[in-house]
This record gives structure tokens, sequence and C-alpha cells, in this order.
């Protein structure tokens, strides 16, 4: 009787997981990672992880891939760090083609309200209405970065290869 009721209950879990559109949003351009994953668009779970992208990025969404059916990841493709844009796109477009889960990208400056992103030194990405320059700041905050609740109003692209932009030096 209770094994029959575990069995039942293991089904309509599964059914729920089906029925039910799940996506994950990654921010791999600075440390924290920040992975969102996202049902029927709606912010459910987040994860950040402190490390580099090598590191934390393929544990982090291992666990959620084999939990969940995932339709498509989408993740911010740059302005950011060089190495860790190159590492986050190698990982997910593996994934992309391994498990056959869509990868689309985004710009990351919809993850951080629009502000100055850190290149290299005192060079930091601005946004000028369409057009990302590098400007040369002396004092800036460190930009954080944050999961949106919902990514129903995210600018979504199909295109999901790296946006490197890399300061002239």
């Amino acid at each position: 009787m209770i094994l029959s009721f575990w069995i039942a209950n293991q089904k309509v879990e599964s059914l729920q997981k089906v029925l039910h559109r799940y996506d994950i949003v990654v921010i791999a351009v600075s440390s924290p990672i920040l992975i969102g994953l996202y049902r029927d668009g709606m912010l459910l779970e987040d994860v950040s992880q402190e490390g580099m992208c090598s590191d934390v990025l393929l544990p982090a969404l291992k666990n959620l891939i084999e939990i969940y059916e995932i339709n498509s990841i989408i993740y911010a493709r740059g302005p950011g760090s060089y190495m860790a844009i190159k590492i986050a796109y190698v990982t997910l477009k593996t994934i992309e083609v391994v498990k056959g889960i869509v990868l689309k990208g985004c710009s990351a400056f919809l993850f951080n309200g629009n502000n100055p992103i850190k290149a290299m030194g005192n060079l930091y990405f601005v946004k000028e209405k369409e057009t990302i320059i590098t400007k040369k700041m002396d004092k800036i905050e460190k930009t954080s970065f944050v999961l949106p609740k919902s990514i129903q109003e995210l600018d979504i692209d199909d295109d999901a290869t790296p946006l490197y932009l890399l300061p002239a030096v």
C-alpha cells in the first residue's frame, strides 16, 4: 500500500514537471554566477555560486537538468569577463548539443539596470543608447547582477553567440 502510494506520487510529480515549461537563466559574466530556474516564465528557484565559471557552472546546472525537463537556457552573452563568457558559452552549447536544450542569449545589461560592467583595470563597458563602448572610470561601485522575477519581458536573442567586446589596450 505504501509502495503503491509512493509510485503514484512519483508519477504525479513527473507529470507536473512535464506539464510545466521550465527554463534556466545563467548570468556568468562575473562572480557570483547566478542561475535561475523558471517555471512558466516565473522565477521558481535561484542559485548563487561564488567562484570561477569553470569550477561552478556545470555542477550547478547538472542538478537542475537532472531534476527538471528544461526547454531552454538563456544566458547573459556579454559584455563582461571574456573568459567567463567563453567558458559559459562552450559549456551551455555542449549541453544544447548533447541534451537538445535550446540555447538563447541576451545582454548582460538586462540584469544590472544598464549600469557599467567591469572590463579590465579601470575600463568599464557602458551602454549608450544601442551602442556598447568602453570607458575609463576611476571610481565605480561593483555592479550587482539580479535574476528577474519573470522572463516574459526579457529581450531574448535566438543568437546565442558570445558578445565579445574587448577594450582597446
